[in-house]
């Protein structure tokens, strides 16, 4: 992003079909999603491609569980250790040094925006989609986003560059084959160099005292589904796949820093259980009692989540939405919840 005037962030497969676009001379009118704007003051950005659909809806639901959950993925509630590792990752999430300031944006940063953070994450949300991450590595780029963002100061001109250390850095602890270094360059339109990048990992590393694993809201949006659905015959998709997309909502918006990740995830569960049962209270004692969060602990956050299924903020910014329309993740960004959530909901649950 030197260039601040012009420059744009596109995805790989988005630099392969500009010349074809050119060519086609799309009519003025088509609209094309703009990425980054504020930061790179640029009317138009091509957004990511749409990929073709898949005929066999089995192999599409497949990809999306195996992205969602991840393929190694255990199921905590039928572990013999699944209260203890609970509670290790309660007390690993509260420490300071894996806890982004959630003051940074006005406190530290002066040349970036809480809008121009959204749209990063928004973009890098492209990227997890087009070379296929585990949902993991996104949250940890969020993660590392925030806590180097908690203590460096970064011009609006570095921010896409620290966005792709911090991605490169979480593929490489995640992904079983990351992509090389020059991939990462190349979805910036070669807009940083592999010797910055490098430069800007070393740099995120060490304020990460290169502790590279901290809990996300990943790892307890696990726990927290399948305890909500230990006594079911069988785990609902729609459900995990509606709990996944609250919860990448929540990355997008910088208000959501301030919540523990546990309390994200809870909320997440809450506002699922609320939008497909409406009438029974979302909360049980049983979720409660495991969690050791009450209703009323979990409310600010299920409110914000809840303003983000409603997009009651009119964000234009697509990419969470688009990806949870596709048919593999059973389309789950199309269902909304009741515009307001009793109060009684947020009273403390009762063993039945």
């Amino acid at each position: 992003m030197h260039d601040e005037g012009n420059s744009v962030y596109a995805t790989r497969s988005t630099k392969k079909r500009a010349s074809a676009a050119e060519a086609l001379k799309a009519p003025a009118s088509k609209k094309h999603r703009s990425v980054l704007g504020e930061i790179t003051n640029s009317p138009e950005l091509a957004s990511a491609p749409k990929k073709p659909k898949i005929d066999k809806e089995e192999e599409e639901e497949e990809e999306g569980l195996k992205t969602e959950i991840g393929v190694n993925s255990i199921d905590p509630v039928k572990c013999a250790y699944s209260p203890s590792m609970y509670k290790h990752l309660q007390k690993l999430e509260v420490e300071g040094k894996s806890r982004p300031f959630c003051g940074y944006m006005e406190k530290v940063q002066n040349g970036i925006s809480e809008h121009m953070r959204e749209v990063l994450v928004d973009w890098l949300v492209e990227v997890a989609e087009e070379y296929k991450f585990v949902s993991d590595t996104l949250y940890l780029t969020v993660s590392y986003i925030d806590r180097y963002l908690s203590s460096h100061v970064i011009s609006k001109n570095k921010l896409q560059l620290l966005g792709v250390a911090c991605m490169f850095i979480a593929s490489k602890y995640e992904e079983i084959c990351p992509p090389r270094i020059e991939e990462f360059c190349y979805i910036t339109d070669n807009t940083y160099m592999i010797e910055e990048v490098l430069e800007m990992e070393k740099h995120v590393l060490k304020c990460l005292n290169f502790e590279t694993y901290t809990p996300t809201t990943k790892n307890f949006l696990r726990i927290f589904a399948r305890a909500a659905q230990e006594n079911s015959k069988s785990s609902d998709l729609r459900f995990e796949f509606l709990g996944g997309y609250l919860a990448e909502l929540s990355l997008l918006d910088y208000c959501c820093v301030r919540f523990l990740p546990s309390i994200v995830a809870a909320s997440a569960v809450f506002l699922s259980k609320f939008t497909f049962q409406p009438e029974v209270h979302p909360w049980s004692w049983d979720l409660q009692c495991y969690s050791g969060y009450k209703p009323s602990d979990l409310q600010d956050c299920i409110l914000a989540l809840h303003d983000l299924q409603l997009n009651k903020r009119g964000c234009n910014l697509r990419a969470v939405r688009d990806k949870y329309m596709q048919a593999k993740f059973k389309c789950v960004a199309t269902f909304s919840s009741h515009s307001e959530i009793p109060a009684f909901y947020f009273e403390q649950s009762t063993k039945c």
